[in-house]
């Protein structure tokens, strides 16, 4: 798998044969030649790594060259070739913003070889360096967000690539692993944080309120409608909506929810008069909705509609140590909230933490903990502490 890019600028190919061959060593690298300097400055925006310019180009001089890649990535590292000799040629091409300038001789191969070795490894630290930068972004941008598993990294990295966009998303998962955070990270690092995040749970409203519930009503519309309500969707406005539970809708208001995320616009229950709107779904569910498709209780074109982009979470047991940062976090606040001498988790118990099941998901762990919390004796959760109910 390639980790960068170098690009050969030679007009005389047995020069750029050579040098190719050369760079064969260099196998975390994807290496293409071009003939001239239009073909490179027109395929700048595959943004190499480093580019190797021949000083004597037909059309343009390297060093025109040279800054004109520089221009659109300063971060570009740029090897002139020549055979020029002369000292102030070579001194010229540095000044301009040469990284290495390697004469056409018999070591020019030997040459290129060091000169690629440095650079590759430039390369390569400043991309480890970025990655970093991007991981610690991540974590302060993503606090309420747990982990640092590779399980939870992945997510981190989709939602980061979601997160300034309007596309709608749909977080699954089993019940407990935290589709809830994934929505708020998704609305307060958007730029929709300073509007309405609406939640509403799709399985806690009973069936003959949801309608209002979602779009609204007039006053009269009903029995017991004795005022004007706004929906769910208006409140939004402006903002996201986050419908946990989707997979709970029945089929005749499914029809009704997509025809409000095609158009963008609601009716409220006794009113003629459609309402304009401005919001981002992220929905969420715990049950698999394709299957839900081909068994008929969920609509298929509901299903591609919300299916914009897609984020899995994974269930707790996959998390490795996970689970121990969020025992501890549950048992500091827990104390902290409780006014309860801060205590420990013995090794013991950790452990065994680590090896059980978690079937209720991080739901099933905050409770664990929050019993254990309460048996503790002596300062330290120990195994006995562990309760577990089954359903």
């Amino acid at each position: 798998m390639s980790t960068g890019k170098i690009v050969i600028v030679e007009d005389d190919v047995m020069v750029a044969a050579l040098m190719k061959q050369a760079l064969t060593k260099f196998d975390k690298f994807d290496v293409t030649h071009y003939e001239n300097a239009e073909d490179c400055l027109s395929n700048l925006h595959e943004n190499p790594d480093i580019v190797i310019v021949d000083y004597n180009l037909p059309g343009m001089d390297g060093l025109l060259l040279m800054a004109k890649i520089k221009a659109y990535n300063s971060q570009t590292m740029v090897v002139i070739c020549s055979g020029q000799e002369n000292v102030e040629v070579v001194v010229n091409a540095y000044r301009n913003g040469a990284n290495e300038y390697i004469l056409k001789n018999e070591n020019m191969v030997i040459n290129l070889d060091n000169a690629i070795t440095n650079l590759a490894m430039n390369v390569t630290l400043r991309k480890e360096v970025s990655l970093l930068q991007d991981q610690i972004m991540d974590r302060n941008k993503y606090s309420n967000i747990i982990g640092n598993s590779n399980a939870v990294l992945r997510v981190l990295r989709l939602i980061q690539k979601v997160e300034n966009n309007n596309m709608m998303v749909l977080v699954t998962g089993l019940s407990g692993t935290g589709k809830e955070l994934v929505a708020k990270a998704l609305h307060y690092n958007s730029l929709r944080a300073r509007k309405p995040f609406v939640t509403v749970n799709m399985g806690a409203i009973p069936e003959e309120l949801i309608e209002s519930e979602l779009f609204g009503h007039e006053k009269g519309a009903f029995t017991d409608a004795r005022e004007r309500r706004i929906g769910k969707f208006e409140e939004a406005d402006g903002g996201t909506i986050f419908l946990d539970e989707i997979g709970e809708m029945d089929m005749g208001l499914q029809s009704k929810l997509l025809r409000v995320l095609q158009e963008k616009e609601v009716t409220r229950i006794g009113s003629n008069k459609t309402i304009k709107l401005d919001f981002r779904l992220i929905a969420a569910t715990n049950r698999n909705l394709a299957v839900e498709v081909k068994e008929g209780r969920f609509r298929e074109d509901l299903f591609y509609r919300i299916q914009g982009f897609l984020i899995h979470l994974p269930p707790l047991k996959e998390r490795g140590d996970d689970i121990i940062l969020l025992a501890k976090h549950f048992l500091q606040d827990f104390c902290s909230q409780n006014k309860i001498t801060p205590i420990i988790i013995s090794k013991e118990a950790c452990k065994f933490m680590l090896d059980y099941a978690w079937p209720g998901n991080i739901r099933e762990l905050k409770a664990v903990i929050e019993r254990a919390t309460l048996m503790a004796e002596n300062g330290t959760i120990t195994l006995e502490d562990l309760t577990f109910v089954t359903a």
